[in-house]
């Protein structure tokens, strides 16, 4: 199935989901299920009424932009997850002096899952604090990044 460039898809979303206060994290389209989804978050977190508001809020005017050129898809709107690894700048300023858990391509001083707090970041590498030492790892060794799940 052919579809629109998903950056013409957010970017167009984007205008909607900045006057409700929403930040768009992601947009994918699943080939298979022919599925259009929208991942979304705010500033207080995701529930279910806030992807139903943003959901009935893009329902009529995605069908204009017609991403799909005329063939049925679905359209999901949903939380990006606890777990989601960090795609975008966004993601790393929102988790600066935060918990993060980071998964290393190898081990580091034998270890390839840290955790530590997000101290700086750059295009090309992040500072992590771990029990008072800082260490910076470079963006190339670094398989995965997301926020550090605790459960009291």
């Amino acid at each position: 199935m052919q579809i629109k460039p998903m950056t013409e898809i957010r970017a167009f979303l984007e205008k909607i989901a900045a006057s409700m206060g929403i930040e768009i994290v992601d947009v994918e389209f699943d080939n298979r299920s022919s599925t259009l989804t929208v991942f979304i978050e705010t500033e207080q977190g995701v529930d279910l009424n806030t992807c139903e508001k943003f959901h009935n809020a893009i329902m009529d005017p995605i069908d204009e932009l017609d991403p799909s050129y005329g063939v049925p898809y679905t359209l999901n709107v949903s939380s990006p997850g606890l777990d989601r690894p960090f795609k975008t700048q966004r993601d790393f300023e929102r988790n600066l002096n935060k918990e993060i858990e980071v998964k290393l391509y190898a081990p580091l001083k034998g270890q390839k899952f840290l955790e530590g707090v997000l101290t700086a970041f750059d295009d090309n590498a992040i500072t992590l604090l771990i029990k008072d030492e800082e260490i910076k790892l470079s963006n190339n060794k670094i398989a995965k990044i997301n926020k550090a799940i605790k459960f009291d």
